[in-house]
């Protein structure tokens, strides 16, 4: 219990930042939003889940992935053809041509179920796919990339032709996949209508729930041995290769993870939003799902989740009271924070305001309010014990306020 107290909930310090946003997730944004903003919310975190992915396989593993909205668009569309099919019964597609299937496909001239699509009218295969099958895609291509060492830019770029392929498949495909409509007019899931706003708000809550858990779980990793060899091969991938791991194995594993996060992700918008299109596949959302995490700070699982909700509330209000200026708003925005606080605003929180609230009573604060370089416990420390990398001593700071 000690160690899970320790080691996954932060200890005190991790308790207090769980604790924050949990009040702010559960009782502020309820209690302070109407259903439609509340549901706007719930849009906005379901977006955390692929921050808080790229968290832990860019920020702690070193792997910068620009097609995560491949892993998101899955997600969302294994949840979409459960949903089409269950709103597609002969009774509700009786004026169609061919009853029974979905109203694109019987555009499209389609007189029968695609093979690939008949399973998905059992909701426990659904739930099954939603993580197994990004899961899947990201193995395959975590292999085919890490066991050649291929990785950094080169990396960056495969992810994001892979996000046009898809894209452009999908529009492609349009009697199989709705084409750049996507899959609409999702009403119902196992008979309990989704477009109420009872509805919203309670699948508000599951979300919050289920994003709670992903944090959980990426900081019972991050603590774990893997944690320190995610950072080990960030900072050092040869010496770690040299002392005998398999570096690949574990990229290929952390990548994985991330799938499933941003897949989880994307079934949660599908419920909440009622659809699911190509437009959350490509290049573009890929890489605005990288901006919410660095943004938040790429060391910070709870940072990335304020990463997100600040950049969305952004995009709201500025297309909202400024709708002919608001992209040069946020190209603005992600300038000056890029430029200002490098680390996000978990390096923000690290730099000033931890000090403060760690500070022993009656001591004098250095200038600036920055901590001192070194304490007495570093001081004590051999220097070939301490670490040496930029990135190791901001990754143990900010990982602490994770």
């Amino acid at each position: 219990m000690n160690l899970f107290y320790k080691n996954v909930l932060g200890a005190r310090q991790g308790v207090v930042g769980l604790a924050i946003l949990a009040a702010l997730i559960f009782v502020v944004f309820p209690l302070l939003l109407d259903s439609f903003r509340l549901n706007l919310v719930g849009k906005y975190l379901t977006y955390a889940f692929v921050a808080l992915g790229l968290v832990l396989c860019w920020g702690y593993g070193g792997i910068l992935s620009l097609g995560q909205g491949v892993f998101f668009g899955i997600g969302g569309y294994c949840m979409a053809m459960f949903l089409k099919l269950e709103a597609s019964t002969v009774a509700a597609t009786k004026i169609q041509s061919t009853p029974g299937i979905p109203d694109f496909m019987d555009w499209n001239q389609l007189t029968q179920l695609p093979w690939f699509w008949v399973p998905f009218k059992s909701f426990l295969f659904t739930v099954l796919a939603v993580p197994l099958v990004p899961a899947l895609l990201a193995f395959i291509i975590g292999v085919a990339m890490f066991k050649r060492r291929v990785g950094d830019t080169y990396f960056a770029i495969v992810t994001q032709a892979i996000a046009l392929i898809l894209s452009v498949l999908i529009i492609g495909q349009q009697g199989w996949t709705g084409g750049v409509n996507g899959i609409t007019d999702l009403k119902t899931l196992l008979g309990w209508d989704i477009r109420t706003d009872h509805a919203r708000v309670v699948l508000y809550f599951v979300n919050g729930a289920l994003l709670f858990a992903c944090i959980l779980f990426g900081r019972f990793l991050l603590s774990s041995k893997l944690g320190k060899l995610l950072m080990a091969m960030r900072d050092k991938e040869e010496r770690v290769r040299f002392s005998g791991y398999d570096v690949a194995n574990f990229k290929v594993f952390i990548f994985c993870v991330a799938a499933v996060f941003s897949a989880i992700g994307g079934a949660m918008f599908t419920l909440q939003v009622g659809f699911m299109s190509p437009s959350f596949v490509g290049i573009v959302p890929s890489i605005e799902m990288v901006i919410f995490a660095a943004v938040g700070g790429r060391l910070s699982l709870l940072g990335a989740v304020y990463g997100t909700l600040l950049v969305n509330f952004g995009k709201s209000y500025f297309s909202e009271s400024f709708p002919q200026l608001w992209l040069f708003l946020m190209g603005g925005l992600f300038i000056a924070v890029v430029m200002a606080f490098p680390n996000g605003l978990a390096g923000l929180y690290t730099r000033y305001v931890q000090p403060r609230l760690t500070r022993r009573p009656g001591t004098v604060p250095p200038p600036g309010g920055r901590p001192p370089a070194t304490s007495t416990a570093a001081a004590a420390t051999p220097s070939s014990a301490r670490p040496t990398h930029p990135a190791s001593q901001g990754a143990a700071s900010q990982s602490e306020a994770a």
